[in-house]
């Protein structure tokens, strides 16, 4: 349940990129940082990995104005708990948006999703169909990769025992594979300090780690779900894709389309894989054009 700790927010957080009031939600022992601005209809915002509610910042400063906004850092990220002791699955990341989603009795929800957000988001939504109005699906996936040529040269990587190493010695995956997605536009050194500050210690780099081990280790999960998709493949579903994406390119938009047919779809040719922070004005315009046909 939510309480009313207070906890003050760190010297390095750019407030007014961020202008948001913390709240947390107790899993356990530990605290899920979250923020809930604005009135009306609920969107939820779940980031995917190496980020944190910062990415959809821009998103929720607009549209909170007219709706109710919600976006959670999942354990391990942004301004939540780090333990060194936790369970980092995918899957119980998930979990943890369940419990705080009938915890908090949300319901009407368009879910925003990115990155890791989609199986961690859509898992909920297929076991909770009713709580959910629709979709926003940001460069994403659903299914295995097994056989896709990218990844297996990435399993390859992802099998490296210097991997750990990477990961919790040279914080690799805020500081080079994030802004390495970016599309034409690049990360700015101030803006990449809010991605590489919530894992400024080793010690704080675990839930990055497990989200990679996740892409070693989830595959057949991720197949799952996706051939569960009927429970929810009726819902209205906006896809907003960032097309100079390197990782999630544009022919898993291609089989996103194939599974949800009631959807429409913002293709932004200028970004990389997130494009919620490289053209954010893209894809707010793209969102409000899909609610006002989707009222």
């Amino acid at each position: 349940m939510t309480n009313s700790i207070v906890r003050p927010q760190p010297f390095w957080l750019d407030k007014y990129e961020y202008p948001f009031s913390s709240k947390y939600f107790e899993v356990g022992p530990h605290k899920l940082h979250y923020i809930d601005e604005g009135k009306g209809e609920i969107l939820l915002f779940v980031h995917g990995t190496p980020s944190w509610s910062f990415d959809f910042r821009n998103v929720i400063k607009s549209m909170c104005k007219t709706h109710r906004c919600i976006a959670i850092d999942h354990i391990g990220f942004g301004l939540s708990d780090k333990p060194k002791v936790y369970d980092y699955s995918t899957q119980t990341h998930s979990k943890t948006l369940e419990k705080f989603i009938l915890e908090m009795d949300l319901s009407n929800i368009t879910m925003f999703v990115h990155d890791f957000g989609g199986p961690i988001g859509l898992d909920v939504a297929i076991r909770h169909p009713e709580r959910f109005k629709g979709f926003v699906i940001l460069n994403s996936w659903l299914w295995s990769s097994e056989i896709e040529p990218d990844y297996i040269k990435l399993k390859k990587i992802l099998n490296s025992p210097l991997l750990p190493f990477l990961y919790r010695q040279l914080n690799f995956s805020p500081k080079f594979i994030l802004p390495g997605s970016f599309g034409e536009k690049k990360l700015n050194s101030k803006l990449k300090t809010q991605y590489t500050k919530p894992f400024a210690n080793s010690s704080e780099r675990y839930g990055a780690l497990a989200f990679a081990h996740s892409l070693r280790d989830d595959q057949d999960w991720f197949e799952e779900l996706w051939q569960k998709r009927s429970i929810i493949q009726d819902k209205p579903v906006l896809f907003i894709w960032g097309m100079k994406d390197p990782v999630i390119k544009a022919h898993y938009l291609k089989k996103f389309e194939s599974g949800f047919p009631n959807h429409q779809t913002v293709k932004i040719a200028s970004a990389g894989h997130f494009p919620q922070e490289e053209e954010p004005e893209q894809v707010i315009h793209g969102i409000n054009e899909w609610l006002k046909r989707n009222k």
